[in-house]
């Protein structure tokens, strides 16, 4: 019997996939659990208006995301900070900073996990950072960090 799973079981399959099970599987467990569902042409047409409508959403969101990254190609974000001899800056610029100097200077709100910082910087200048927005879309960001 086709049966379209509804959530993930290990060693049977992913939720969204429809497996064939024994007739008996499928009517006194599957079933009983709501587990899954009878493929049948109702529970299929289901499916996949589902899939088209995770496919359509991530599309728009891919797309969005490269709008903001070419956006972004074109920014500097400058953040004025307290520094001592040499350039040395007290403390650090984090990817929270970063994130706020965005929001506040050019609209653009960035969550901070997405900043790919290695460490804080902790010098006076110009520096490029990754920004991952979406699955393969990174932008870069120039960051000039200045003395207050």
């Amino acid at each position: 019997m086709k049966v379209i799973l509804l959530s993930d079981i290990k060693g049977v399959g992913k939720k969204d996939q429809i497996i064939n099970a024994s007739d008996g599987y499928a009517r006194n467990f599957l079933f009983p659990k709501k587990l899954a569902v009878e493929a049948n042409n109702e529970n299929l047409a289901k499916l996949k208006s589902k899939n088209e409508s995770k496919a359509f959403k991530k599309e728009t969101e891919l797309n969005e995301a490269k709008k903001v990254a070419e956006k972004m190609k074109n920014i500097i974000v400058k953040i004025s900070v307290k520094a001592g001899e040499n350039g040395k800056i007290f403390g650090g610029v984090t990817a929270k900073e970063i994130a706020e100097a965005l929001e506040k200077e050019h609209s653009i709100n960035i969550d901070k996990k997405k900043i790919a910082l290695s460490e804080t910087i902790k010098n006076l200048g110009t520096f490029t950072v990754d920004v991952k927005l979406y699955e393969g879309v990174v932008a870069k960001l120039k960051v000039h960090v200045m003395e207050a």
